[in-house]
């Protein structure tokens, strides 16, 4: 890093900070780790009696930063440094951006330490290549370790809302899908689980919900605890909405069909609405490109002639 100039040595630590933030935070993906490892496990090609998977550095790499970051979670869990209210929020927020897993709180917490002290170390060796002043010595650390700190919950929450945007496009396919199920005379439970396995590869954010859904109804006794369940986890609208619609289903009696079809005709006339609105936005949003781009190349067209006949004239 000597005899790099501090610009070029502060965008290389950020870009590698960010990156690793990144990688990190992509490891949370528990559930589609475990299906990638089961699919692999049933389609590797067996090459002898007895053998062994072969295990690539990145592979080894990954698992060691995977158990580093679990591992301190989990040192941070035992000594109880967060209250139950946080480490509750905290849940509920992985929940609601699809994150699943028992480990996935740990890999979080485990991720916000590790940042909240590499990128102080970092900037603070920027700081010192860079020979800056003492105050700097001590504004960049200070802003690394607030940057460190809040950078995994920016990173949530945008997979969070890209999550929620998933989900609410997705529901009312899983709603047409639910009613031709319930059509065919398949239960609560077996019409939950069956939509889950069928939108696995096309609409994976409702296919988790609907899975965990399916697996709390097979493993409770009271299926309206499931279904609170479902509407309190994913925090959407039309999913508290779907999960009213089953609990008032199952204790009046009312046919599971006709509650789904006009509960999925409401969302898709609302997905519509959405979409007109944001169409409805685009000439207010042309406009400043518009001024930029389009009339400064009109006025030069339209009165560049002039202006430039204006200078001959000038000049004679």
């Amino acid at each position: 890093m000597i005899g790099l100039e501090y610009p070029a040595i502060f965008m290389i630590s950020l870009i590698v900070i960010l990156g690793g933030g990144w990688f990190s935070y992509q490891l949370l993906r528990g559930e589609r780790q475990v299906e990638a490892r089961i699919r692999a496990l049933h389609e590797r090609p067996q090459t002898g009696f007895g053998a062994e998977p072969r295990v690539t550095e990145t592979e080894n790499l990954r698992k060691a930063v995977v158990s580093m970051l679990s591992s301190i979670g989990q040192w941070v869990l035992r000594r109880r440094m967060l209250s139950q209210r946080t480490l509750a929020d905290l849940e509920r927020s992985l929940m609601a951006a699809g994150i699943r897993g028992n480990a996935a709180l740990r890999l979080f917490i485990g991720g916000k330490i590790v940042l909240l002290l590499l990128m102080p170390a970092i900037l603070w060796v920027v700081a010192e290549e860079a020979h800056l002043s003492h105050l700097m010595h001590f504004a960049l650390p200070g802003g690394g370790a607030v940057l460190g700190l809040m950078a995994p919950d920016f990173v949530l929450n945008r997979i969070r809302g890209r999550h929620s945007k998933l989900l609410s496009r997705e529901l009312p396919d899983a709603l047409d899908m639910m009613v031709i199920c319930a059509q065919a005379g398949l239960g609560l439970g077996p019409t939950v689980l069956r939509v889950a396995e069928e939108l696995a590869g096309t609409h994976r954010a409702v296919a988790v919900e609907f899975s965990q859904t399916a697996d709390e109804l097979q493993i409770m006794t009271d299926p309206q605890a499931a279904l609170t369940n479902l509407g309190q986890r994913s925090g959407i609208d039309g999913v508290r909405r779907l999960a009213t619609t089953l609990l008032q289903s199952a204790q009046y009696g009312t046919p599971l069909s006709d509650a789904i079809r006009s509960l999925s005709a409401e969302l898709r006339t609302e997905l519509v609405t959405r979409f007109e609105a944001k169409a409805a936005r685009l000439p207010v949003l042309l406009t400043l490109p518009m001024v930029l781009f389009i009339l400064p190349s009109l006025f030069l067209i339209v009165g560049g002639p002039a202006i430039i006949e204006v200078l001959r004239a000038l000049k004679h």
